[in-house]
């Protein structure tokens, strides 16, 4: 990518990812606990004052504000202002990584949904089925979209169902070999549905890539989380979802340089 275009449009692509992040911020909330996404607008929750036009700003709003109601000084979490900045990083990423093209704002969209849910599992130990769903039907149709650009739609759906349907078969494996080892489920429900979205949007090979790298990461961070007394012993439930998304990003990223530093690896040519 021309460094001037760059230059000129990271700020607008920040600017646009953010706003996303304030909606997600929105999806988080009020998901869960069975609210509208649409009405009211936003507001304190507490005083229950409608937020204005500069309160609204992303990131710039919370800074303005110092991190507090305006009317009631209530404090707002900081998690708000870090979701936006984050999604406009993260857009601003994928915007440098994939230029101007149908795969960026393809990924835009997965990286929008996986934020969510991962954040929705942090704090409910819940993935929604409706995030989960519409992500799966939204990915068909970028599989859809992308088949018909190349020619060759039987592929990238046969790619992309099968990315599916390996996602449930290796979750509820891994779910009836936790039964059997420890007397207790080792994946949600949700997890398994997560990872048939990801299967959808990404295709069969780099879900493999997506399952070993986030048990990977779950691996050490609930090793971390264990020594540091914050989970209290092996058993206890923790949310899988995010690493699930951390690795399906990595992925999305790096997934190519993954496959041939493994092929050279274990498969060196002769």
């Amino acid at each position: 990518m021309d460094v001037l275009i760059a230059v000129i449009t990271l700020p607008f692509v920040f600017a646009f990812g953010a706003s996303v992040g304030s909606f997600l911020n929105v999806v988080i909330y009020r998901l869960p606990a069975g609210l509208s996404l649409l009405y009211p607008p936003s507001r304190c929750p507490k005083c229950e004052h409608r937020l204005g036009t500069s309160e609204n700003i992303p990131v710039l709003g919370w800074i303005w504000l110092g991190g507090r109601c305006r009317w009631c000084g209530t404090s707002i979490s900081v998690r708000y202002p870090l979701v936006e900045a984050a999604t406009g990083l993260v857009f601003c990423a994928i915007f440098w990584h994939f230029n101007f093209s149908l795969t960026t704002v393809g990924y835009w969209l997965l990286s929008s949904w996986l934020i969510a849910l991962s954040l929705i599992d942090l704090d409910t130990m819940t993935l929604p089925g409706e995030l989960t769903k519409s992500g799966f039907i939204l990915g068909l149709g970028f599989q859809v979209i992308q088949g018909w650009q190349g020619g060759n739609i039987p592929h990238t759906l046969i790619m992309a169902i099968g990315g599916a349907v390996l996602g449930i078969w290796l979750f509820d494996l891994m779910n009836i070999g936790a039964i059997f080892l420890l007397g207790q489920q080792g994946m949600g429900d949700g997890d398994s549905y997560l990872a048939a979205m990801i299967g959808v949007w990404l295709g069969w090979k780099y879900l493999l890539i997506t399952t070993v790298l986030s048990c990977g990461i779950g691996a050490l961070v609930g090793g971390g989380a264990l020594a540091t007394g914050v989970l209290s012993h092996r058993r206890q439930p923790f949310p899988f979802g995010p690493f699930l998304a951390l690795a399906a990003m990595i992925v999305v990223f790096w997934g190519d340089r993954i496959i041939d530093a493994y092929l050279s690896i274990f498969f060196p040519v002769m």
